[in-house]
């Protein structure tokens, strides 16, 4: 179950899709935020231009409410500028769309990410040094510490770490998270490992998420 909001008044005369056991629902969400329980995963498109409130102040107070934290927030961009992408990132976007947008274009990007599908990994839990994660708890540990981190950082985790002792470039990373488009750039992935880095580092987990000048990162075992 995947519960789409958006604050495009549209959404509310988009219809429910279901297909291979995933099953998406739209409605739209205004300045107040949500204010009802939903079920499944959570996904939010913000439009850059709005009438009660800033996009980026409402980015802001979706991922401060508790109820909304972990959403995927998608900023709905108006043209393809570097200096609105940066802000809307920064505000606690996960990633951004260029608009218009319809259901079509809204379907293809969440279906995008495969949510449900166990990817390319064989196994439902693997290790890799002290980090162990479980695909269908979607948790993941550190030292037997759980990591307090988002759908999204779960899945960049998985894969840098089925990759480990590997310099993977910013292309790589993309690509194996299935977010090959021309409106995703280089900036999204520095942000997703910066925010990835936190929570494993509240743990005591250091930085095995290493920066390689120029090229890339790389996940490193000790």
């Amino acid at each position: 179950m995947i519960s789409i909001f958006l604050t495009d008044p549209a959404a509310d005369t988009f219809a429910p899709f279901e297909h291979d056991g995933i099953k998406c629902t739209f409605a739209q969400i205004g300045a107040s935020g949500l204010n009802r329980l939903v079920d499944g995963q959570l996904w939010i498109f913000v439009d850059w231009v709005l009438q009660d409130i800033s996009d980026l102040e409402l980015c802001r107070r979706l991922r401060a409410a508790p109820q909304t934290s972990e959403a995927h927030i998608t900023i709905v961009l108006d043209e393809n500028s570097m200096e609105n992408r940066k802000r809307a990132l920064d505000a606690g976007a996960d990633d951004y769309i260029i608009g218009p947008i319809d259901r079509h274009k809204v379907l293809d990007r969440v279906l995008a990410l495969n949510p449900g599908k166990r990817g390319r990994f064989a196994t439902d839990h693997f290790e890799r040094g002290k980090l162990k994660i479980d695909i269908p708890a979607h948790r993941a540990y550190w030292d037997g510490k759980a990591l307090d981190i988002s759908p999204n950082e779960f899945r960049l985790l998985r894969f840098l770490a089925e990759n480990a002792n590997q310099v993977l470039t910013r292309d790589d990373i993309l690509e194996g998270l299935q977010r090959g488009s021309e409106e995703i750039d280089e900036r999204t992935v520095d942000v997703w490992i910066g925010r990835l880095r936190r929570p494993i580092r509240s743990v005591g987990g250091g930085n095995p998420l290493r920066t390689v000048r120029s090229v890339g990162y790389v996940f490193d075992l000790e």
